[in-house]
């Protein structure tokens, strides 16, 4: 199993580069990023220093939007990139969410996704593409290669993810939604004639470890209660789709937003969010990981056993140094010992 570490782009920027420095050092081989340009620093800036003083990290927003971005200045950014440090960029991408919705706007249909799959990975792969009517290419890096990263949740979006998407990115680490979720992608990519295994899978969920102690599980928990609200605003727009009667979505997924009443994106991905008191602890116990090294360890085992193929730890918290090594010294060496043991 791989791992990467999301990180927000709240100044310093220097902060954030260093986080991603230390996360390679730490065994760490990808770092992601928020993508919401009025809430936070620009990421892709911020990618070229993390690029050009790391060796093989990886990066990438979790995740852009085709909304907030031309389709075709993404690809040149990501093309830029990879001109300039080798190819070490992934592209994660959704229909949108804090980035549109501060604006007003709304998350794209998902048709627009797939179109803008095809776009900005055929012009960042070197390829032609039709773009608005225009046969479009990027002739100045050929050698570019870029895979897109798809987030998704509902139905529909899980199909989308099987039937085009290079990789499928999970926000939340509940093992029963987990397996729902990856056999779906993997169903509709042999639908499609694709090869399954050849999708990586990858959860995302905020990480915090603990000393055992209630009091230190207490305090965890609080510190990543951010993370349901976050995800309860896609869960709302499920529902609101399909509802909650037909099976369509998992109880699990759906049944904890009964008390939400809305949502303020200037606190979004925040430690303290006021507005996710109607999160209770049992679903910050499964969409995270919080406790001591060995639960970690004990989830992490299980996700990789549904097939997951990389953990993207969230590090929107207040021990954000401590779980970074907790992580590097005390997880990421046992989880992939054991994997060497299997094979």
């Amino acid at each position: 199993m791989e791992f990467g570490v999301v990180l927000q782009c709240d100044p310093p920027a220097q902060r954030v580069i260093d986080l991603a420095k230390r996360a390679e050092t730490y065994g760490f081989t990808h770092a992601w990023t928020f993508d919401s340009h009025l809430l936070w620093e620009e990421p892709y800036v911020i990618y070229s220093r993390i690029l050009q003083e790391t060796h093989k990290l990886k990066v990438g927003p979790m995740v852009t939007n085709p909304a907030t971005r031309d389709w075709t200045v993404t690809a040149s950014t990501y093309a830029t990139l990879n001109e300039m440090y080798g190819n070490r960029t992934v592209c994660g991408i959704g229909r949108g969410d804090s980035a549109v919705r501060v604006i007003n706007g709304r998350p794209v249909k998902l048709a627009d996704l797939r179109e803008a799959i095809g776009v900005i990975r055929g012009l960042a792969n070197g390829e032609a593409v039709e773009y608005k009517g225009t046969t479009l290419r990027l002739p100045w890096n050929p050698d570019s290669r870029l895979e897109v990263w798809v987030a998704a949740y509902g139905p529909k979006a899980l199909a989308l993810t099987g039937e085009v998407g290079d990789g499928f990115i999970l926000q939340l680490a509940d093992p029963d939604i987990t397996e729902w979720s990856i056999a779906a992608v993997r169903r509709a990519a042999t639908e499609a004639g694709r090869d399954p295994d050849a999708i990586t899978m990858c959860v995302a969920a905020p990480a915090y470890v603990t000393d055992g102690s209630a009091a230190g599980l207490a305090h965890a928990r609080d510190q990543c209660r951010w993370f349901g609200g976050m995800v309860g605003n896609h869960v709302a727009d499920i529902v609101a789709r399909y509802g909650t009667d037909g099976g369509a979505v998992p109880a699990a997924l759906t049944d904890y937003i009964a008390g939400r009443e809305g949502y303020d994106y200037n606190e979004h991905g925040r430690a303290g969010n006021a507005h996710t008191s109607f999160v209770p602890d049992e679903i910050v116990d499964r969409f995270c990981l919080v406790g001591p090294p060995e639960e970690h360890l004990a989830r992490l085992r299980q996700l990789a056993d549904l097939g997951v193929d990389q953990f993207a730890l969230y590090l929107q918290h207040d021990a954000k140094d401590a779980t970074l090594g907790a992580y590097g010294e005390k997880v990421i060496p046992y989880v992939n010992e054991r994997q060497a043991a299997r094979v």
